[in-house]
Order: C-alpha cells, then sequence, then structure tokens
C-alpha cells in the first residue's frame, strides 16, 4: 500500500444499532475498491472485519475493526464498530481519530435505540455525517417512512442525496439526485444508467430541498437562488460540501450492502464530500510533559511526528498490536519512538497497516493517517508517542465505566496465574473492563458494560489463554459496628512451666460519630496499670480483632475502644499477652454493646428518556433505594440522583436496559456503609453460620 498525502485520506466511523449492517457494508465498499476478490458474509463467518472467533460465532462485531481501502486516487480508513452497547467503548475510542461519521441504518427498523446513541454520540465530538439506511432491498422497505422517522430524529438538517430505483425486493439501483444520474446494479456491479422518466417528477421536490439548503451556505449563493438563477454545478458541490463540514447538512443515502447497491455512489461521496484530516487548517491540541504547557501543532508533515493509541489487540501467539493515528509528522521506518505518557522510549522495527487481521508493512506515514506497531512493550490504549526531543501528550480518551460485576475464579486452581496474566493483557485491549481484588470477600472480581461483555470476556481468557473460567455472583462486603457502649475485662494467663503469659486489661467499647469513622484507640490508663511500653500491644490487638465481627465475621467500622484499667506481671507479661488480652476483651465488650450488621450503599446517576421516570422510579423504591434530585436535561431525559444498597444492585445494569428499551445509563460509586434492615441482617448472619457449619 503506497504512502497518501495527508489531503487524500479520509478517517470514517460506522456507527449504527447492531444488524444495522454495518459489517457487511465494509466488506461492500473494500470489495468496490479491489481490496478483497469477493464479499464475505457475516452469517458465513468470513469478514474482513469480523475475524475474532467470538465474533463468528455470535454473527455480530464486538470489537472495532479497521479496513483501509484505495478508491479513486484516496485512502479511506473504515473504522467499523460494534452496535451492542456492551461494546460500545470501541465508539469512543474511535470517535477520537476519525474524521467523519457515517451513520447506518436498518430500513426496516427506521432509527432504533443504537441510531439515537450513535447521533448522542455524533453531537459530543461535532464532526460531519452522512446516513446510510442500508437494506433497502427488503421486502416492505420504504424510503419515505425512514426518511419521516429521521426527520424526527435529527430535524430538518437531514436531506436525501439519492432515492431507490425500485423499493424492496424490486431495488435495482438508486438515483443520485445532486447530479440526476441513475446506477443499476448488473452482475455484482452497479453501471451508470439514465434517471427513469417515472422518477422524475418524484426527485424534483428534493433535488428542490438539496438546492434549498445549497443556497444557505453562502449570502452569494442565497441571493443568487432567490433571484430564481440556476446554480452551477460547481457551486452545488461546494455549497454542499461547505454545509456538510459545519454540520449544519447531513446527507442521506440508501444502499443494499448485501447487493453491492449504492455502495460506490457512498465510496465517491464520502471523498468528495467528508473531510481529510487537515480540512481547513485544523490543528491538534496536546501539553507539553516537561512544563505543562499547551502545545498546537498543525497536521501536517511539516510538523514533529507524534500519534495517538486508539486501540490495543493482544495475541499471545502474534503479540500486542498497538494501533494509532499521525496525529502530526511523517513516520517512516527507524523514527525514533518515545511514549511520552509512560516517559520511556519504544522500540518499533516495522509500520504496519491493518486490514482487519491482515498486516500490511508500509515505510512510511504522513499525518492522519492510521497505522499499528507490533510489540510495544510499555505502551496502552490512549499513550502518546512522539519523539523525545519535541515531546507532546494527548488527552487521555475517556470510555464508559464499568456498571456490573461479578467474581471470576479458574475451573482448575493450578490456573491462577494464568488467569492474572490474561487478565492485565485483556485490560490492555479493552479499557472498559477491569478486575481487582476484594480482600474482604476474598472474590477476584471482574467488571464490565453488561452480561454478555463478561460472559466474552472469559470466552476470551479460554481461547487466547487457555484459561477456563466460572463466572459467580459478587458477595457483598458487609461490615459490623456497635450500637451502644459496653465495658469489658481481657484477661489472659497461661503457665506451663517456665515463662508464663500474663495479660489484663479492661476496655470500653463505644459508637464512633458515624458507622463509617475508622477504628479509634484511647489511652486512659493511669498508675502504670498497664506499663506504657505494652499499650501499643493493646492496640494492635484491637485493631487485628476488628478484622472480624463478633455478629458475622465482617470487618468492624465505626467503634471507639478505651483501654482504661489492667494488671501485669513483672516476669510473664510480654506484648503477645496483652495482645490475646485484648482479642479477649474485644470479644466478650462486643457481644454486649449491641453489634449490627452495615451494609454498603452506593449512589446512582441514572440519566434516562422522560417517559421511563415512573418505571424507574418504582423500580428504585422496591430496591429500597432513595431518590435524592431530579434534574431535566435537552433531548427530553432526565437525570435521577438517587442512593440504593449494593445488594439490590448487582443486575441493575441489565434491568435498566430492559425497562428503557436500552436508552437508559447509569453510573455508580460507593457512597458509605448504613445498617441493614433486622430482616436482611438475619439473613446473613444465618447464611454465614449455615457456610460455617457446612465446613
Amino acid at each position: 500500500m503506497k504512502t497518501y498525502p495527508t489531503k487524500n485520506i479520509r478517517n470514517v466511523l460506522l456507527l449504527g444499532h447492531g444488524g444495522s449492517g454495518k459489517t457487511t457494508l465494509t466488506e461492500a465498499l473494500a470489495f468496490n475498491a479491489g481490496a478483497v476478490d469477493r464479499m464475505g458474509r457475516v452469517d458465513e463467518g468470513n469478514t474482513i472485519s469480523d475475524f475474532d472467533q467470538e465474533e463468528k460465532k455470535r454473527m455480530f462485531s464486538i470489537s472495532s475493526s479497521i479496513v483501509p481501502v484505495e478508491y479513486g486516487g484516496h485512502k479511506i480508513n473504515i473504522i467499523d464498530v460494534p452496535g451492542y452497547f456492551d461494546f460500545i467503548g470501541d465508539a469512543y475510542t474511535a470517535l477520537r481519530v476519525a474524521d467523519a461519521v457515517v451513520i447506518v441504518v436498518d430500513a426496516l427498523a427506521g432509527v432504533q435505540v443504537g441510531t439515537e446513541k450513535a447521533i448522542e454520540l455524533l453531537n459530543k465530538v461535532n464532526v460531519p455525517a452522512f446516513i446510510v439506511v442500508n437494506k433497502m432491498d427488503r421486502e416492505n422497505a420504504t424510503f419515505a417512512k425512514v426518511m419521516d422517522n429521521l426527520k424526527e430524529a435529527f430535524g430538518n438538517k437531514v436531506i436525501p442525496f439519492e432515492l431507490p430505483m425500485g423499493e424492496g425486493e424490486d431495488m435495482q439501483g438508486v438515483v443520485n439526485i445532486v447530479d440526476m444520474t441513475g446506477s443499476q446494479r448488473k452482475d455484482n456491479r452497479c453501471f451508470d444508467v439514465e434517471v427513469p422518466e417515472s422518477m422524475k417528477e418524484e426527485l424534483e421536490p428534493y433535488r428542490e430541498m438539496i438546492m434549498e439548503s445549497v443556497a444557505q451556505t453562502s449570502e452569494e449563493l442565497m441571493e443568487k437562488y432567490f433571484e430564481g438563477e440556476e446554480l452551477t454545478e460547481d457551486e452545488i458541490h461546494h455549497g454542499i460540501r461547505t454545509g456538510v463540514l459545519d454540520c449544519d447538512l447531513i446527507p442521506v443515502l440508501c444502499t443494499s450492502a448485501v447487493q453491492n447497491i449504492g455502495v460506490e455512489t457512498l465510496e465517491n461521496m464520502i471523498i468528495a464530500y467528508l473531510p481529510s484530516p487537515k480540512e481547513d487548517g485544523k490543528v491538534v491540541v496536546g501539553k507539553d510533559p516537561r512544563d505543562g504547557g499547551e502545545i498546537e501543532r498543525e497536521i501536517s508533515g511539516n510538523e514533529p511526528f507524534s500519534a495517538l493509541v486508539f486501540k490495543t489487540i493482544v495475541d499471545p501467539f502474534v503479540g500486542k498490536l498497538s494501533i494509532f493515528k499521525v496525529m502530526s509528522g511523517v513516520l517512516e521506518v527507524g523514527t525514533e519512538i518515545y511514549n511520552a505518557t509512560r516517559e520511556v522510549k519504544e522500540k518499533a522495527n516495522h509500520i504496519y497497516v491493518l486490514r482487519g487481521n491482515k498486516q500490511i508493512e508500509v515505510e512510511a506515514m504522513l499525518a492522519g493517517d492510521i497505522g499499528a506497531f507490533a510489540k510495544l512493550s510499555e505502551t496502552v490504549t490512549g499513550d502518546t508517542l512522539c519523539t523525545a526531543k519535541d515531546p507532546i501528550v494527548y488527552d487521555p480518551i475517556e470510555v464508559p465505566k464499568p456498571v456490573i460485576s461479578m467474581a471470576i475464579e479458574p475451573k482448575t486452581k493450578g490456573d491462577i496465574d494464568k488467569l492474572s496474566t490474561g487478565l492485565h493483557r485483556l485490560v490492555e485491549e479493552d479499557p472498559t473492563m477491569s478486575f481487582g481484588r476484594n480482600n474482604e470477600t476474598k472474590q477476584t472480581l471482574l467488571s464490565g458494560l453488561g452480561e454478555m461483555h463478561l460472559e466474552v470476556i472469559s470466552n476470551r481468557l479460554k481461547q487466547k489463554f487457555g484459561v477456563e473460567v466460572n463466572l459467580l455472583p459478587m458477595k457483598v462486603p458487609y461490615r459490623e459496628t456497635i450500637r451502644k457502649s459496653a465495658s469489658a475485662q481481657g484477661r489472659h494467663k497461661k503457665q506451663s512451666g517456665g515463662s508464663g503469659q500474663f495479660g489484663d486489661v479492661w476496655v470500653t467499647f463505644e459508637p464512633g460519630d458515624t458507622p463509617n469513622d475508622p477504628f479509634v484507640f484511647v489511652d486512659k490508663v493511669v498508675g502504670g496499670a498497664v506499663p506504657r511500653n505494652f499499650i501499643p500491644a493493646v492496640e494492635k490487638g484491637l485493631q487485628d480483632a476488628m478484622a472480624e465481627g463478633v455478629l458475622a465475621g465482617y470487618p468492624v467500622t465505626g467503634v471507639k475502644a478505651t483501654l482504661y484499667d489492667g494488671s501485669y506481671h513483672a516476669v510473664d507479661s510480654d506484648e503477645m499477652s496483652f495482645k490475646m488480652a485484648a482479642n479477649l476483651a474485644y470479644k466478650k465488650g462486643m457481644k454486649e454493646a449491641s453489634p449490627v450488621l452495615l451494609e454498603p450503599i452506593y449512589k446512582l446517576t441514572i440519566t434516562i428518556p422522560e417517559e421511563y421516570m415512573g418505571d424507574i422510579m418504582g423500580d428504585l423504591n422496591k430496591k429500597r433505594g432513595r431518590i435524592m434530585g431530579m434534574e431535566p436535561i435537552e433531548g427530553g431525559k432526565q437525570v435521577i440522583t438517587a442512593e440504593a444498597p449494593l445488594a439490590e444492585l448487582f443486575k441493575y445494569a441489565t434491568e435498566l436496559r430492559s425497562m428503557t428499551q436500552a436508552r437508559g445509563e447509569f453510573e455508580m460509586e460507593y457512597a458509605r456503609y448504613e445498617e441493614a434492615p433486622a430482616a436482611i441482617s438475619e439473613k446473613v448472619v444465618a447464611e454465614v453460620q449455615a457456610a460455617k457449619e457446612k465446613k
């Protein structure tokens, strides 16, 4: 593959609801560009972009894929991302490097939840976009109906630029309304034809809409249009491009990707109307890692080299691939690579272009292009690569936070190390997952964006690292505290020949200011009842004892312990004796201080369309939740702030999706511990007791 100048590069992200046909459209784009000899099919598992075993098995994308094609003297880097919400993190990372978006819509389903999510993402980054109504060859597909749907969602900025030549199963081609040309399918290709006479009258109102939109791009064109003058072909194309680049105009095209109808028109329009990475003097902004000052760079070969790593692929056999966009300068074989984020030098002997899972080696790459390095040891997604002489660090990539957790354990105990290695490697590949050890519950917790996400991770552990795992419900990390004060003596005396052991303490246990306060130790011993050198041992003994409550064995918080009296033996007393005495006082005193169970409370920030308010609030009440506030935001949505016990939230990601048809989203964070209701407490204590008896 040759090196393309920045002005001839297009970085295009395909967004849309799962099943709308993004992967099949990618196949057709690649086929027309000569990148493949025949179009693959998702149901046959032979597409360029869905090459992972999980993708072939499930027959949908679970990871983004880069497919560069050479077409019309340009290089189009197509980024095909998953449409299912468990894998939406890849859309966030790809948006950092895409210069334009193509939203793919299913002609039968119209605007779906995934389409709405694509619109929301598009609004966040404000990049030019097309809409492609795909599957127009399906029975009962009606372009006019989908257009009405799109107008509702996007407003008047959506303008049809194509009409199908025949609808549903009779679709034979498309008509380009701008150029008034037809394109008809014959033998897997489309050929230029005259616009059918029967369609010309139907096209007129749409063409008038386009002319009106073009006229609004400049005062000169507006004046000419209202004076009834014909706009020239150049004025029309320039006006369309201006409207698209300013995000005031979203052309709507129609295709049947599986029949390869309308796809070549899409390719031509990508080149004609969507921006290159350096459009209109666009610049990138980063920070100087040496002093934190802002650095602005043109997307040009005249600037120092820099690149942003936006995706990592981990393969235990091939090694790690770091996929990047050249943000500035020229990258050549032999260019010094410095990771400015981690302040380490990296060694890269080869530059690759990825087409699905195929690596194509290249000699050089200019600003704006997308490539890959193999086996960078320190680099992860979000890192900035540059030269040590001219360092720059770009902002990290923000991705959705995990919202569901499950315990993970290897089926074979001997695979614990392999599990840890596999999880560390997969986190490099997927920044929306995380894992960690909960020392209180003794579980390793795997967190992600949904149940399917966690299931895919567990399958990848088996495929890539040979570790079979079980996913189990996570345990609630309860804690314990006390409601009232109680004093107790702890007396440890042991005599078995030779030196004995003796320690004697009196301790008062009382509640702290809140159940969430850390353990507090107070020394009120007077007159040397307990020698000064043994008092730290008493404190340590109490601290160690607090790790296990007297009610159900959970850690204790919110307790103040005051040592106020005791006695010692001049010969037999030592630190261990006073630790043991403190433990005995703890067990007696805590039982008399009305111990209670505490449960973790989490703060929820839930964003939902207004029509679901009643259902969500009713559900939160069932979960023992408390509504803390509500705030309307743009787009007819509400943000609910609430608090609820963690024990009620394990499946909330799945439940919220179900209640809102996947339109709702939420974040949760730990708030504090609160006393659990008596019924919950009794149940938990009984379960702990039953587990002990089993052992």
